[in-house]
Order: structure tokens, then C-alpha cells, then sequence
């Protein structure tokens, strides 16, 4: 795969210098979208000279240890493919057929220097040439390098794991071509997927300078107030935004020695900084590093788990006494409070004004970081909007510093902060002397940002040709109920969102679809159907399907799933083209809508999977239908009919759910050939709008409901059944399995039918709905059901 980014610079190859967590890591990366690799690192000590295996065994050791992790680097396992692995010292000679040549070696300078040396000897001129490292300043490993070298080298610091964390930052020195800073910039947006952030170099750059910050904070706060690990973590999940690990199982993740080594090096290489003193290692981390509690690399750290009579036990640290006990459940009146209150932003504005511990804790660690992070302008950037976006990229806020100081009011927060004795930096009262009141607005559409020098506000760069619903949807609305909202996205395109609960699909949901579909018809050229929620559609709303059922109210059931089947074939046989554009978790009925649409523009991260099976059911709005339509599609004479027969049955009954969209592909919830996949979620929907643009302006025709589906009758539906009593005997799957999986084969194959027959969507819908009614009067359905809505776990009864 070549990536075109002007007619001067195309990225073919790239070389990885060092294989280690970080290395062999961004390698999969690049291979994710394409590219090809050379991953070189060192030869082990003694290894001949004539063994290639025994001179490559580090590399390939580390390259096969990070393919075998979870989560996975690798979009899909052939992708691995794309990676040549080598030594330095036989194989640094190709890296001259590279065109980007990334140093990812151990944070030592003089050992990078060394590296750099001997790139010089074998790049070609003009070839990209930059470094991993997360804090040695930029210009000290340029020193020495060639006039060529210094021109096209920089900082690249990718935050880890590289597949998973947006955040990209781009550390020029004062050599570097203004053309290179601008072809990485977008290079790792657009082809990436990453927030680039253009950074100075200072310790730490921009994303750990706040980050570790914001986390010694908390550390300090802790030791003070005596608060317990289990507190801290329910206090700074996301209640606030951030992410399920919180603070101290975030540790625990990355390790307490990686934090500690950031922070020590802030300490040491940030003299002049104001809050030095709170980069300070506590007492109690400075225990667990002397006991080698690192966190999940050693076993054990802020938690520890433990198996106690078959069952894991979890506890978490003390503190005071550095001892462990069992892991305590904590409640606070004020996180109470606003469990019912959805808007982040106005939820922050109930714990900040909270009267309890929690409320306390909120204003000393914001009023901490605002005045910090309003400190480091000019320091590390000019613009506050970087701060903001390298802290969301890198360590998963939803809201930046500034964006949470925006939500709770930037005025009224000033005053607080400084009754607190956490003044903020002298920008800010001039910015609120100049009439700007907040740090961010919208106008247009876009998202403007207050610019510190010109005391104006600028739209953020980068973002002219997005399309962002939560910039647009106050000014553009259409139409909405309480769980959908259509907006006009231009050009005579229309989106409809979800925002229902995980964006799960009930009965206005199925109003908005349709909703949208009749107003797209009347006046529009096309529609999408894509949110900025954290998933696209965890499915239908199971909740809704268990009262019913529990109600014995079948009838009234029949017709929901019938309104269900029917709005899907309405998405696939509308007059106008619909564009599916799923992100994150689309799983089952939200699988099955996709599986309708005309196109999907998918987001690379996809989990997608019809997973009825799970719940004691099969796919029931129009999923089972469609892997039989695609299955006629796809099918041939004899055996290759019943192996894809039998393939097509186990994605269903094995509940599979891909880890990317590329294997969706492989399961066939993704068509080739037809259905796209964006790397940049940020580029999602616009790529959605454009492929539903040109499907309308080429002359869109309304397709014609199939008649022609060739299903296969007892022949496959012995083949299922035959399956699934084998899997019974072998006591893989229960007795209710197997009654799932021949209610699942019967629809699949269409039904008792003597011999491979055509039959229509309606008839294979008829079965589906019939299937999956039926399932519902089963007590072991219903118990599967319970358990997932209750406790969220799949019950195999």
C-alpha cells in the first residue's frame, strides 16, 4: 500500500529501530494501515555469526510476545506479514529503501546517539528520520548529525499501547523543515488515526507534563487526607470522563516505575516549575517501588488478585500500612446525586459544588491542575487547545483542563481558585478582562478556541473539513425524540444519531430510523446513521424483550420484532442511499442494521458481532436472514456449500464478535469490496457523508427486495443439528444450546424443505421472528436475560 501525501513525499516503507513494548508495537501499527516494516534490534551476546535465527531471536521473540498480547496490536494476524524483522548490525544497510526511519530504542542518550550514527551512514537524504523517546530533549540527539539528518529529524512520541491511544506528538527541533513538521502532522492524523499534537521540547513534553501532574496530585492529596485507593479510583473513573482505570489501576497498567521515572525526571529537569515540589515521590510509592509492586508487570501493585477456593479474591493497597485487604465497594452522597444526569458537563458542576469528601477532592485537584495547566502556556505550547488534546489522546479524558474549567465556568472558577490559593496564570484575567468568557465557542459549526496572543478566537487547526454532531447539532437539527436526533450534515445529507443508553435500539430509536428515512426521501439525498457516543449500538434493548416475555405478552412481542425486521428492510430497500458509519461496540441488533445498509464506512476499532446466542436467542432483526441471503450469494455446488454452510452457523451460534473492522470482514459482517474503513475516528462521518454523496450523484437506484435466495433444506439443517448434538455429547454446549442452535439452523437453512429451494427475505424473516419468539417463552432464555441485565455476565445454563 503507498500513501500519497504530496507529490514530493510517499511513505512505502518504514524502518522500527528496537523491538521492545513500544517498538514492535508501533511496527504493528504501521502495518495496521498498510504499510510495510523493517524491525530491527540488537543481536543477543554470542549469537554465531552464520545463525540468522540465533542474531534475529531478539526481535522475533519481542515481535511474537506483543502479537500474542491482549488487547491485540495487530488489526488482523496476516497484517503480521508486513513486518521483516532484523539486526542491526547485519540488516541496518535497508534501512536506505525506507522512507521514515523511526529510532524506538532504550532511553539512554548516548545509546540513541550511537543508533543515530549509524543511520547516518546508510539513509538516503531527505528520508524522515525521528525518535520514540517520551523525554530526552530532541536537539541533544541531534548534535553531531548531518545538515540532511537535523532538516528532517524530530520527536515522534507515541503514547502506549500505539493501536489504542490517539495521542501522537510531533517535537520539532529548530533545524526542522517546517514541510516535514507538517507532513507528520497530517500524516499521523489522517493515516494514523491520531490526535497530532505539535509540542516544544521540554521535559515531558505536553501529554505527561499535565498527565503525571494531574496524577501526583492526587498522590500528594492522598497522603494528606488519608483517602483509600478504592475511593480515589470511584472518584476519578468516569463519573469525570476519564477512563475505568481510573488513577490507581492506570498505574497498575502502565507501571508504577514507568510514572515514577516521568515524574522523577520532571523533578530534576524542570527546575523553575512552580509545583516542582508535588513531583516529589511519596513515601508510600517510594515502599511499593522497594517491594517491587510495579503493578500487573509484577503481579501486584495499587491491587493484587487472588484465587481463594476457585475463585479470584481482589484487594487493594493500604497506604498507611502497606499492607492489602480484600477490596472495599465505597459509595459518596454526591456521585449518588447525578447517576440519573447524563451531561458531563453539568455533572462536574455538581460534584465541584458537592458539600461531602468527594466535593472536596474535585476542588483541590481541579483548581490544582487549571492553575497548572494555565502555568505551562507558553512553556510547552502556545495554544490551550493542545494541552486539552494531548491530555484526552493520551490518557483518555473525555474533557481536557480547559474543558472541564469551561463546564464549570471559567469566571466564577477563578474566584474559587484563588479563595483556594491556587491562582491561575495572568493570561486568564486578561483573557476575562478582554470579554472573552470561556475558553472555547462555537460558531458556524466549528469549534473555535480563545488564541493568547491575538486575544481572538480561532478555530482549531485540523479540524476545517470535520464534521463533529456535537459542534452542529444546536444550529442543524431537524428532528428529534428522546433517543434520537436528526441532523443536517450539508450537501443534502442527513444523520440520524443515538443517544439512549449504551445507544441501545428501542422503540424510538426504530421511530427515529424511520423518521429519518421519510424525511431523507421527501427533501434529502441521502442519509447517515452514525453517533460520537463511546459505541455506535450494544444492541436491542433486551430489557424491553425481558418484560414482555416475563409478561407472556407474545403477541405484542411478534409485532415488536416485526417492526424491528421491517425498519431494517426499510434502511436496505429505501429510495435514497443509507450510509452506516459503526464505531467501537456494534453488536447485535446494531450489527444487524449495518448488515442492511447500502454501504458501512466503519471505524478501524470495530467490535461487531451478532451475539443473540449469548441471551438464549438468534439474531432476530433481519441478522439470520441476511447470513442466509449472503450465504446463497457466496454458495457453490456440493461440499463448499455445506463448509460455508457451517461457517456461517458457528459465527451466529459462537456469538463472535470481531476485534477490528478488518476481521469483520473475515466474519462477514463486512462486505469486501463494498463496505470502507476509516482509521481517524475524527473522520469518520465526514467519509460516511461523501461516500453517501457520490452513491446520490451517480444516480442512486432503489434496490428490489430479493426473491432469489437459494437456501438448502434438510441437507444443511442435518448438518446443524448433527453439530450441535456432537458439541452436546462432547459437553461443550448445554441442552439449551442445542435447542438454540437447531432453532438457529432451521432459519438458516429455510426451514424443513426436501430439497435446496429460492425462497424470499419475507419467508426467511417469517422463520426468524418465529424462532426468536419462541425462544422467548424458554425459562433458561429468560434466565440468560436476567443475568446479563442484572449482573452482565453470560449465563450457560
Amino acid at each position: 500500500m503507498q500513501i500519497l501525501m504530496d507529490a514530493k513525499r510517499i511513505i512505502k516503507k518504514v524502518a522500527v529501530l528496537g523491538s521492545g513494548v513500544m517498538g514492535s508495537r508501533i511496527a504493528c501499527h504501521f502495518a495496521n494501515v498498510g504499510v510495510q516494516v523493517l524491525l530491527l534490534d540488537i543481536v543477543p551476546k554470542d549469537a554465531p555469526s552464520a545463525d540468522k535465527k540465533a542474531r534475529n531471536k531478539i526481535v522475533n521473540d519481542a515481535l511474537d510476545f506483543a502479537l500474542k498480547s491482549n488487547p491485540s496490536p495487530i488489526y488482523l494476524k496476516s497484517f503480521a506479514k508486513r513486518i521483516t524483522t532484523g539486526n542491526f548490525e547485519d540488516d541496518m544497510p535497508k534501512i536506505a529503501d525506507c522512507d521514515w526511519v523511526i529510532e524506538v530504542v532504550v532511553e539512554r542518550l548516548d545509546i540513541k546517539q550511537q543508533v543515530f550514527e549509524t543511520v547516518e551512514k546508510y539513509r538516503k537524504p531527505g528520508t524522515l528520520i525521528t525518535s520514540n523517546t517520551s523525554g530526552i530533549p530532541i536537539h541533544l540527539m541531534a548534535e553531531g548529525r548531518s545538515d540532511d539528518f537535523k532538516k528532517h529529524f524530530c520527536g515522534s512520541h507515541f503514547f502506549n499501547p500505539p493501536r489504542y491511544l490517539k495521542l501522537l506528538e510531533i517535537i520539532p527541533t529548530k533545524d526542522t523543515l517546517a514541510s516535514v513538521v507538517d507532513f507528520l502532522m497530517e500524516y499521523g492524523a489522517k493515516y494514523l488515526g491520531k490526535t497530532t499534537v505539535l509540542a516544544k521540547d521540554t521535559p515531558a513534553f505536553i501529554g505527561n507534563r499535565i498527565g503525571v501532574f494531574s496524577i501526583m496530585s492526587v498522590l500528594h492529596y492522598v497522603e494528606q487526607t488519608g483517602m483509600t485507593v478504592e475511593e480515589v479510583d470511584k472518584l476519578t473513573g468516569p463519573v469525570i470522563g476519564h477512563p475505568k482505570s481510573a488513577t490507581f489501576r492506570t498505574n497498575d497498567v502502565v507501571g508504577l516505575d514507568t510514572m515514577v521515572h516521568v515524574a522523577n525526571g520532571l523533578y530534576k529537569n524542570a527546575p523553575d516549575d512552580e509545583a516542582r515540589e508535588l513531583f516529589r515521590i511519596p513515601a508510600f510509592v517510594d515502599g511499593m517501588v522497594k517491594n517491587n509492586w510495579l503493578g500487573s508487570k509484577t503481579g501486584q501493585g495499587f491491587y493484587k488478585k487472588e484465587k481463594s477456593d476457585g475463585a479470584n479474591q481482589f484487594y487493594a493497597l493500604d497506604l498507611k500500612t502497606l499492607e492489602y485487604k480484600p477490596s472495599q465497594k465505597v459509595k459518596f452522597a454526591s456521585l449518588e446525586t447525578t447517576k440519573a444526569v447524563d451531561n458531563l458537563k453539568e455533572r462536574l458542576r455538581i460534584l465541584v459544588a458537592a458539600k461531602d469528601k468527594a466535593g472536596d477532592f474535585y476542588r483541590s485537584t481541579f483548581y490544582q491542575l487549571f492553575a497548572y495547566a494555565s502555568n505551562r502556556i507558553p512553556e510547552i505550547a502556545d495554544e490551550l487547545y493542545k494541552i486539552d488534546a494531548a491530555t484526552n489522546a493520551g490518557f483518555g479524558w473525555e474533557l481536557g483542563p480547559f474543558e472541564k474549567w469551561d463546564a464549570l465556568g471559567v469566571e466564577d472558577t477563578v474566584k474559587a481558585m484563588e479563595a483556594a490559593g491556587n491562582k491561575p496564570a495572568q493570561w486568564v484575567y486578561d483573557m476575562l478582562v478582554a470579554g472573552a468568557k470561556s475558553f472555547y465557542k462555537l460558531e458556524d459549526g466549528k469549534r473555535l478556541y480563545y488564541d493568547i496572543q491575538s486575544k481572538s478566537y480561532k478555530i482549531i487547526p485540523g479540524t476545517e473539513g470535520l464534521i463533529l454532531l456535537n459542534n452542529i447539532r444546536e444550529t442543524n437539527t431537524v428532528w428529534k425524540n428522546s433517543g434520537t436526533t436528526i441532523t443536517d450534515i450539508g450537501d443534502g445529507i442527513l444523520n440520524l444519531e443515538f443517544h439512549t443508553k449504551m445507544n441501545t435500539i428501542g422503540g424510538e430509536v426504530i421511530e427515529g430510523i424511520n423518521k429519518a428515512i421519510t424525511l431523507a426521501e421527501a427533501s434529502y439525498k441521502g442519509l447517515v446513521i452514525s453517533n460520537e457516543g463511546a459505541n455506535f449500538s450494544a444492541g436491542a434493548n433486551v430489557g424491553m424483550i425481558f418484560m414482555m416475555a416475563v409478561e407472556q405478552e407474545f403477541d405484542e412481542l411478534n409485532m415488536v420484532i416485526k417492526a424491528f425486521q421491517n425498519t431494517m428492510m426499510r434502511i436496505r430497500y429505501s429510495s435514497i442511499p443509507v450510509v452506516i458509519a459503526p464505531h467501537q461496540m456494534a453488536l447485535g441488533g446494531g450489527c444487524e442494521m449495518c448488515l442492511h445498509a447500502d454501504k458501512v464506512v466503519a471505524h478501524a476499532e470495530l467490535y461487531m458481532g451478532l451475539v443473540e446466542f449469548g441471551v438464549g436467542l438468534i439474531p432476530g432483526g433481519g441478522g439470520t436472514k441476511e447470513f442466509a441471503l449472503r450465504l446463497s450469494d457466496e454458495l457453490q455446488d456440493g461440499d463448499v456449500e455445506l463448509n460455508n454452510f457451517r461457517d456461517r452457523f458457528l459465527t451466529i451460534g459462537q456469538a463472535k464478535v470481531s476485534t477490528s473492522a478488518y476481521e469483520a470482514f473475515e466474519f462477514g459482517y463486512l462486505k469486501k469490496g463494498r463496505d470502507v474503513v476509516v482509521v481517524s475516528r475524527d473522520r469518520l462521518l465526514a467519509e460516511a457523508k461523501q461516500q453517501c454523496l457520490q452513491m446520490a450523484n451517480e444516480g442512486y437506484i432503489q434496490p428490489i427486495p430479493r426473491g432469489d435466495i437459494r437456501v438448502l433444506g434438510k441437507q444443511a439443517l442435518g448438518l446443524g443439528y448433527v453439530g450441535a448434538n456432537t458439541m452436546y455429547s462432547g459437553n461443550y454446549i448445554s441442552e439449551h444450546d442445542v435447542k438454540i442452535s437447531q432453532k438457529l439452523a432451521y432459519v438458516l437453512s429455510g426451514g424443513d424443505l426436501s430439497q435446496p429451494s429460492m425462497v424470499s427475505e419475507e419467508y426467511l424473516l417469517g422463520l426468524e421472528r418465529e424462532a426468536f419468539v419462541s425462544l422467548c417463552t424458554e425459562k433458561k432464555t429468560l434466565e440468560r436475560i436476567q443475568s446479563i441485565l442484572t449482573g452482565g455476565k453470560v449465563l450457560r445454563n
